[in-house]
């Protein structure tokens, strides 16, 4: 088994160590449910699914990915504000409080998915070594990450809002390869992300590994050819 396994391994954090996509939908309905009553005749169904179309247009852009992810609390308010300007239900205030509401319950949702950790804690063991490159803001991300104590697994810790750029910027991967002293040819890279985790890690001589964590395959469109695709990172280490 050890044999197999690379002399280090870099991890994306959400959706690849922590389950950041399986509660949104049942935080967004939560949030409208609490805050529909305030905003005159639209249901909760009908706020929850204008939020859900609005955000999947905000989000599908590369340029206000990369701007709102470094300031999410901050975009997801601007999404509802103009959500509900856009319904007719000009109420910035509440807006801002059904945000701030989503905000809360997705982090008090957020967990790791199921074998993540011992599959951590097994990767040590074999002697793996372990860096974390994740993208977003420093405060959220680094506050996901004490909560759950995953720094005790990795020797370095690189997020996007501390270190200036993200995945998949070759610079990332490169920084990490020159603190952990490893070759490109030694290390692999698991992530969610084909774009960020594989391509970008592909690009810098980095086997690239798709969390393939829906078990949807790749898609029909995609360019990107994983190294190697898993469900979960236990398929790491049996």
């Amino acid at each position: 088994m050890k044999a197999q396994l690379p002399t280090a391994i870099f991890l994306d954090l959400d959706d690849t160590i922590l389950d950041d996509t399986g509660s949104v939908a049942r935080c967004w309905r939560e949030a409208c449910e609490q805050y529909a009553p305030q905003l005159g005749p639209f249901t909760p169904e009908e706020i929850n699914d204008a939020i859900r179309t609005y955000s999947s247009w905000y989000w599908g852009d590369a340029n206000r990915h990369r701007q709102g992810r470094l300031q999410l609390e901050l975009a997801r308010r601007e999404i509802v504000e103009e959500t509900l300007r856009r319904l007719g239900a000009e109420r910035p205030e509440i807006a801002h409080q059904l945000a701030d509401r989503y905000s809360v319950l997705r982090e008090e949702a957020m967990e790791p998915f199921p074998g993540a950790i011992d599959a951590l804690h097994r990767l040590r063991e074999l002697e793996i070594r372990l860096a974390l490159l994740t993208n977003g803001n420093a405060i959220s991300q680094r506050r996901k990450i004490d909560k759950h104590q995953l720094h005790i697994f990795f020797e370095i810790i690189l997020i996007e809002g501390e270190f200036g750029v993200g995945k998949p910027d070759k610079r990332v991967y490169l920084h990490a390869l020159e603190q952990m002293k490893v070759r490109p040819a030694e290390t692999w890279m698991v992530g969610d992300n084909l774009e960020w985790d594989v391509a970008g890690a592909q690009q810098a001589g980095i086997l690239g590994i798709w969390h393939d964590f829906q078990g949807t395959g790749l898609p029909a469109s995609n360019t990107v050819k994983p190294d190697r695709i898993i469900r979960s990172l236990t398929d790491l280490v049996t």
